[in-house]
């Protein structure tokens, strides 16, 4: 299933606002999104991303909210990177 999930913007990198990009954690999970289209998005404000792109900014506490459904739901897997391969 397809959907977007919320996560923290940690720090923006680039300042034309259609190359911008940011650091964003997920619950812990650190990864690189685009956010073109959210040119309002600032350090310290929640987004919903999907596919990498951040959709919309949403409040801390909506964030936590479908976070917490996000992962009753076990929707939360994807976003975990997977642990590095043994050497032969």
């Amino acid at each position: 299933m397809c959907l977007a999930v919320p996560g923290k913007i940690l720090e923006i990198i680039g300042e034309d606002p259609y190359f911008r990009t940011g650091r964003v954690s997920f619950g812990g999970i650190i990864k690189q999104v685009s956010l073109a289209c959210v040119p309002e998005a600032r350090v310290d404000d929640y987004v919903l991303v999907h596919v990498g792109m951040a959709l919309s900014v949403v409040d801390e506490k909506e964030a936590a909210e479908v976070f917490t459904y996000l992962k009753a739901m076990g929707e939360l897997e994807e976003l975990a990177t997977p642990p590095p391969a043994a050497p032969p």
